[in-house]
């Protein structure tokens, strides 16, 4: 199976068509505050109308309230979600929307009791660890500590760019990709032809 790639941070609808026109099978809207990708729920509302059919929409959150996320899946119409925070399982799973749950690769991660303990999400998305920056690091992680055995499927993140996407696949074989800052212009701005490279290297094309 072909892996599927996830382009995150999207702010403006012209970035998300390039992302799909790219090959990319779903985007990612960051409702995370602190984060210079941070979009409002009517932006990305106005983004998800103008969306061709079967391309996913995830949101992701990093311990937000139950309200705001409530307001969010009202406004919006995603597809689905992106836990990045220490949410446990029975939070994940509440909105009855398929879910993602972030791991950051910490010296001491334990990638079998995570898979466990959230064995109802659609995947673990392994992420580079940063004190304090819960996600968007711009840094990759040794690739070499993915189990090959997981039961949940991997979507690898984490320091991804056209240069670099081959090898990690090759090395690691996860179901999917996840890039955001290594196909920017500026932080939240996409360029087109990084996301067009990203995905034709994803795709083992030269």
């Amino acid at each position: 199976m072909p892996t599927r790639v996830k382009i995150c941070g999207i702010t403006r609808l012209p970035d998300a068509l390039a992302a799909v026109h790219a090959g990319a099978h779903a985007i990612g809207f960051v409702f995370y505050r602190p984060s210079p990708r941070y979009v409002e729920p009517a932006a990305a509302r106005a983004i998800v109308r103008g969306l061709p059919p079967f391309v996913a929409s995830i949101g992701l959150f990093v311990d937000a309230e139950s309200d705001f996320i409530a307001q969010v899946l009202c406004a919006v119409g995603l597809t689905g979600l992106q836990f990045h925070g220490h949410e446990p399982p029975e939070d994940c799973e509440r909105y009855g929307l398929p879910y993602l749950k972030a791991v950051a690769m910490t010296d001491d991660v334990d990638l079998d009791v995570a898979q466990s303990r959230y064995r109802g999400a659609q995947g673990l998305l392994l992420d580079t660890y940063q004190k304090d920056r819960p996600g968007g690091t711009g840094r990759t992680f040794p690739w070499e500590r993915v189990p090959q055995d997981l039961r949940l499927p991997v979507i690898l993140a984490g320091g991804l760019t056209p240069a670099n996407v081959a090898e990690a696949i090759a090395r690691v074989q996860p179901y999917a990709v996840d890039v955001s800052g290594g196909v920017e212009s500026a932080p939240g701005i996409k360029d087109e032809g990084l996301m067009h490279d990203f995905c034709r290297h994803a795709r083992g094309e030269s």
